[in-house]
Parts: C-alpha cells; structure tokens; sequence
C-alpha cells in the first residue's frame, strides 16, 4: 500500500450514526502505530459521526455519476481503505477498484444477490442452506411473512395471515415465507480474509432491537451457528466482513438462515467487545500484515446500546 507515512486514510460509506465503530477504527489504527483519518460519505453534513469525522458530501448509491464522485474522493483525500455500512454501498465498494484503497468486501456479483432477497432464497436453497420454508406456488399455507425483495431494517414487512391478506400483496415483489411466531434471533460477525481464509465467526442472540438495529445483544457459545456459518462461508465462497442472520424455531429446535447482509452491522461491536477486532483485521490486511489466528469471541458479552445527541447549530453548520 502507497500511503502517507504515519496515517492510514479510511472512508466509510454510510457511516452516518457509526460513531463508535469509527472510534473503534481509529483505536485499531493506534495500536498498529497509525493515525487514523476518518472520512464519511454522506447525502447530509448534520449526521453524528461528523463528530470524529470529515464527512464529505457525495451522491447517491444509484447516481451515474457515483463511481466518478467516489474516486475523485479517494483519490483527493488519500484513502487506504473504504468500508460499506449500508447495503446501497456494498455493491459500490465491491465494484470499485483501482490503485491501492482496500475495501473488506465480497464479489460484486455475491453482493448483489445477497440483496435480492428472492434470488437469495433461490442461491441458498440451490447450496442446501437451511432457510424457513419458501412459498412459490399453490395454495398458500398460513400464517405467512412476506418481505420485500429489495427492502432492508425490516421494512415493508407483512404478515400474511389470510386469502385477504395474501391477494394485497404482490408475490412477485416478495420473498414469502413460513412465518415463525416463536423464535429467537441470532447474528453472526464474522471476517474472511480476501484469500477466503476465516479469520473470526462470532454468533451473538439478539435481544432487543428498535427501528431494524439491536440496540441489546449478547455473545453465545453456539457451535452448531458456527458450523452453519463455516458451512455457508465456505459454499458461496464469502469473503469481508460479513453479517449472518439466524433465527430458531423455539418449537422444534430448527436454526435457519434469514439473510446475509455483506458489512459490518451496527451491532459488530459486540463482538469487537469480545475480543474479535475486526476493524484491526481490515487494517492489518489493508496494510499487508499478517491476520490472526482464527479468533474466537468469548460468550456472555453483553452490549446494550444507547443514543448519544450531536448538536449542530443549523445557521452555520457548526456543532
């Protein structure tokens, strides 16, 4: 990697409220005997990590002309790494290449699938990935949950419940599936390396969530999700940091995969917590170090997040 001598430039896309994630990049780049320039790609200046980074005002993830912008960005600011936080940038990310800025992500393909929920569904099921049963066609079992294909934080969600229910919506425009009423939800962080070697897969029980993002979780000892996880990284070939979504039927034990969103998810500093420092694993490869170890996080880390206010004087711009 070319860089300035003594900082490593990191843009993240979609950082807006990932404060403590940046704050966890700069500690990473400290010990590495770095100093860490923290830049955010944003739509709007007014956001909370404008409160430990440059935030820099670019277009949206759909803009022609993104891919210009970004480099134009990277290239003017020095950036040695680039970081997805929304789902929009990981295909961004996955596709940008050039000179030496280091992005954690998986193939621009893998990416792009992965936020298709239906040919998700049909990728998994293909690879013999555990998932909840999947309506296609027929007479309809109930209750049901209908996602929207292109959808993310829970958003769009429907339960289907009856015929009523099931003639509003548009099965084309939906992943729809066997809806679990007793359940339990888990997360997996995990990072593989770009040569596919994993490097830490820490599973976590989701314990509250607010507006699609835990705000309580706590890491488990659950061999079985991490066998799941080795399985399914080893099988699509996943590569980054990635984020698995599991749920168990509380009735007959079943553990299913949900989703995969290829980023780090907000509540990956529970397993940072737990001592899988995952953005010390981006920078030790951005900077062709040598990763650890396969690291295992310690269970019964517990995380409950909160909100913190950023006040910004809106006549000036000023905080």
């Amino acid at each position: 990697m070319t860089k300035r001598i003594g900082s490593i430039g990191i843009l993240m896309l979609g950082g807006a409220k990932r404060v403590s994630m940046a704050r966890h990049f700069i500690s990473a780049a400290g010990r590495a005997g770095y100093e860490a320039r923290i830049y955010s790609y944003e739509l709007d200046s007014l956001v909370p990590i404008s409160s430990v980074a440059k935030v820099i005002i670019g277009k949206r993830w759909n803009d022609p002309l993104v891919f210009e912008d970004l480099h134009n960005t990277i290239v003017e600011n020095d950036i040695d790494i680039m970081v997805p936080f929304v789902d929009g940038a990981v295909e961004i990310a996955a596709r940008y290449s050039y000179g030496d800025c280091f992005s954690p992500a998986c193939t621009p393909l893998l990416a792009a699938m992965m936020f298709d929920k239906g040919i998700a569904a049909q990728l998994f099921e293909r690879e013999h990935i555990i998932i909840p049963r999947t309506y296609s066609r027929g007479a309809p079992r109930y209750p049901l949950i209908a996602k929207p294909r292109l959808g993310s934080a829970s958003r769009g969600i429907k339960i289907v419940n009856s015929s009523a229910d099931f003639r509003s919506i548009d099965p084309a425009q939906y992943l729809i599936q066997e809806y679990i009423e007793k359940k339990r939800e888990y997360t997996v962080d995990c990072y593989i390396s770009q040569q596919g070697e994993i490097i830490t897969i820490v599973p976590r029980e989701r314990l509250e969530t607010a507006g699609g993002e835990v705000t309580r979780t706590i890491t488990v000892n659950r061999p079985d999700i991490i066998e799941q996880s080795r399985y399914i990284i080893d099988t699509l070939k996943l590569t980054g940091a990635i984020t698995l979504q599991f749920l168990e039927d509380s009735t007959d034990g079943r553990v299913m995969l949900m989703e995969i969103n290829p980023r780090l998810g907000g509540g990956a500093v529970t397993a940072i917590a737990a001592g899988a420092d995952i953005p010390a694993m981006i920078i030790a490869e951005a900077l062709g170090n040598p990763l650890p170890r396969e690291v295992k996080g310690k269970p019964g880390t517990l995380v409950a997040r909160y909100l913190q206010e950023t006040v910004f004087n809106v006549n000036t711009n000023e905080k």
